[in-house]
């Protein structure tokens, strides 16, 4: 075989592949990645239905566990009393604070725009404010140090990215978003270990967070069949199936039990 035709064979064999690389198919994961997002159906304020209620507790109450900051002088001197963990705190009327109440399932096929406000998360006293606290995925979530003291934020998701930052009085507000809905993201402070606080993230708004009178409120809510779930720090999780109409007020209570 002279020059020539080696030339011209490699020429025909370098085509071939180009073509067969070009029309090879693209994965499945990455073509579901790439596909568009079906638009989103407007919510219709004149049929959106409202789910309140409140969240009860069952059994005998645990003694709060007092922390300790003696270690550390500059978090006690914030304190004029005794300090309480949070992650049972049980209201007079027998509801629990804490409590995050969210729509589980129901909402598949919808899609709904990023808030443009951050969710704010403080350190004051040494302790992460509020305990517990909801955004959507992509959403700002806006972290401050009120106190006099370093702190070091750390959230320690599992489908999200995990980070750590230090945070010096004074210094600048840690801005973060997460990319992926989870339920629930804990974040700790790994200079004061008793410092910890939850961030549920969704998908969408509809979420909300049992506060002195253990009660919640999820409202401009499409009418349809919804799984709505709660979680808690110290009694788990649990679930129930509704349906709202349109216009519809529905309240719904839930009654969490201590495991054990």
């Amino acid at each position: 075989m002279n020059l020539r035709n080696i030339a011209a064979f490699a020429s025909l064999f370098l085509l071939l592949l180009v073509i067969g690389c070009g029309s090879a198919e693209q994965p499945a994961e990455e073509t579901a990645a790439t596909e568009a997002a079906p638009a989103a159906e407007p919510i219709d304020p004149a049929t959106a239905a409202t789910i309140s209620g409140k969240v009860s507790f069952e059994g005998t109450a645990p003694r709060r566990r007092r922390i300790r900051m003696d270690a550390e002088v500059a978090c006690a001197q914030m304190h004029s009393g005794p300090v309480y963990s949070e992650n049972f705190v049980l209201n007079d009327n027998g509801t629990l604070r804490n409590a995050f109440v969210y729509v589980k399932s129901g909402l598949e096929g919808r899609s709904f725009p990023t808030p443009p406000d951050a969710v704010v998360l403080d350190q004051k006293g040494c302790m992460y404010t509020p305990h517990v606290v909801g955004a959507m995925v992509g959403q700002t979530v806006r972290v401050l140090n009120s106190d006099q003291t370093t702190h070091n934020v750390h959230p320690v998701p599992k489908n999200n990215r995990e980070w750590n930052r230090s945070q010096a009085p004074g210094a600048n507000a840690i801005e973060a978003t997460f990319a992926r809905d989870e339920i629930m993201i804990p974040v700790k402070c790994n200079v004061h270990p008793w410092m910890k606080s939850y961030i549920g993230v969704l998908k969408h708004p509809y979420f909300a967070v049992t506060g002195e009178d253990g009660t919640f409120e999820i409202g401009n809510l499409p009418p349809g069949d919804y799984t709505l779930g709660v979680w808690h720090e110290s009694l788990g999780s649990s679930e129930m199936q509704i349906s709202v109409a349109a216009q519809e007020s529905k309240t719904v209570d839930f009654v969490l039990e201590k495991a054990g």
